[in-house]
């Protein structure tokens, strides 16, 4: 068994903290382990200069590559980045417009704002279909409620944040948007027969792969025409039967949060860190910002690899794909500058972006 795995594991791991610096648990994690990323939310944000500057040190975490510092940023109620950033209306807007040129522009901005603060994965664009006016979590976090319209104007997102170099995450595969409970705090049921699956939901997703989207996020949801038992994070036939290898997917499958109750409240962390890298996910977001639950999901994961429960050349394709999604975008280096922050973040053009799609809010 190779040496490095408790060295190379961390790659897998997207964690969190507590706090607007990084707390000492977490430089110790990243020693013992080389974490993969991390991810802000609105407790870890105060100003512009302060994000710039604490990209800066999450980068001096890394010994050999550079870290993910990713965001959930997608725009009206899921944005964690608030104002002196641009403020961008619900993607639903998009959606009405339905202007290919205006979700161009409005990703562009996005990404100009992320990269001048040192954030290089946002979890955008939402591709999930508003196919259920009673759904809880989605709504107008999505783009249309038509599967080709999301595709078109979910593309055309992706495109505009990964060509001006911040990597952008497709979700929630296979699909959370007919669903009538949030995943956050019950495990949703999706009961489409697979068909419908491939005509419907999957349509955003192939149009984001056909773009060369960097992550797909899967969907604590569960399938039963799929699969009866598991939700689709630890399923096998939906992450890697059917993103893997019926829709072609080479980029970084990577969880949802595996805090979240539609995981947890079945499934202890360590156990579903475990299963999802077993299923096919190529990383994991934990995000409630326990650094203690992060280590034991690690270990766990070391432990897995050791006695065969995740075979090595699982862990050997999970860690490629990640080293190429940062190949392509972080290896130019990772640099966030205070002194030209203002300029960029909350800038008239990027309003006047905004302003032209609060239009068809």
């Amino acid at each position: 068994m190779p040496s490095g795995i408790r060295r190379t594991i961390g790659q897998l791991l997207i964690g969190s903290f507590p706090g607007a610096t990084i707390p000492p648990e977490l430089r110790s994690l990243a020693r013992e382990f080389q974490l993969g990323g991390v991810i802000l939310f609105a407790r870890n944000i105060e100003a512009p200069e302060q994000v710039a500057e604490l990209s800066h040190d999450i980068q001096s975490l890394a010994s050999e590559t550079p870290l993910w510092v990713s965001v959930d940023q997608e725009g009206g109620r899921v944005a964690r980045l608030r104002a002196p950033f641009t403020e961008w209306p619900p993607m639903a807007a998009l959606g009405r417009a339905g202007d290919v040129t205006l979700a161009s522009k409005f990703a562009a901005a996005l990404a100009a704002e992320l990269k001048a603060v040192g954030i290089t994965l946002d979890y955008a664009p939402v591709l999930d279909i508003h196919t259920n006016p009673k759904n809880p979590v989605i709504g107008d976090r999505a783009l249309a409620d038509d599967a080709a319209v999301v595709g078109k104007l979910g593309a055309a997102i992706v495109r505009g944040l990964q060509d001006n170099g911040v990597a952008a995450c497709g979700k929630h595969f296979p699909g959370h948007g007919d669903t009538s409970v949030d995943s956050h705090f019950e495990l949703p049921l999706v009961e489409h027969p697979p068909d419908r699956i491939r005509r419907v939901e999957s349509v955003p997703f192939r149009e984001a792969i056909a773009a060369r989207v960097a992550f797909i996020m899967t969907a604590h949801v569960l399938v039963p025409s799929i699969d009866d038992e598991k939700p689709a994070t630890l399923s096998r036939r939906i992450v890697y039967d059917l993103l893997r290898d019926e829709l072609g997917f080479g980029g970084v499958i990577l969880s949802d949060d595996l805090e979240m109750k539609a995981i947890a409240a079945t499934y202890s962390v360590p156990d579903a860190a475990v299963q999802a890298i077993a299923a096919g996910c190529d990383a994991l977001l934990i995000c409630a910002g326990h650094v203690d639950a992060q280590v034991a999901a690690l270990e766990a994961l070391v432990h897995a690899v050791e006695d065969g429960q995740i075979p090595y050349k699982r862990l050997e394709d999970a860690l490629s794909r990640n080293r190429r999604a940062k190949e392509q975008f972080l290896a130019a280096g990772v640099t966030s500058s205070a002194k030209n922050l203002r300029s960029v973040v909350g800038c008239d053009a990027h309003r006047r972006i905004a302003d032209e799609m609060a239009r068809y809010v």
